[in-house]
């Protein structure tokens, strides 16, 4: 079983920066992937980067060269630092661990981040 929450999220002015991270509580938080998604109102759920066991990352073309995910296995912490945000980027950011062998995907709670124009 597997805990997630995130924090830093906030309200920002376009251009401007945040730095999302999740606490993930729970044992062997090394063998999950782990992913950063959003959603905006009205739209589904979309992949904006994740990070495997390994540290290979995969970052989602509208936001590749803004956006950074890391993770520090040692703290059971995965990060999102979002620059150049754009008001596009407003959404409702999820954290979310994968298990692959094991099948099993587990949530955080999302924390919102509104970017104004």
């Amino acid at each position: 079983q597997v805990h997630l929450v995130e924090s830093g999220g906030g309200l920002v002015q376009a251009g401007g920066s945040l730095k999302l991270s999740c606490a993930a509580s729970g044992s062997f938080f090394s063998n999950y992937d782990m992913a950063w998604y959003r959603q905006a109102p009205g739209k589904q759920r979309e992949l904006v980067a994740d990070i495997e066991r390994g540290g290979t990352t995969n970052i989602a073309d509208s936001v590749k060269g803004r956006f950074t995910i890391s993770r520090d296995n040692a703290k059971n912490m995965v990060y999102l630092q979002m620059n150049s945000l754009k008001p596009e980027d407003t959404a409702v950011y999820f954290c979310n661990a994968n298990h692959r062998r094991q099948g099993t995907i587990y949530w955080g709670q999302g924390t919102q981040v509104t970017v104004s124009s």
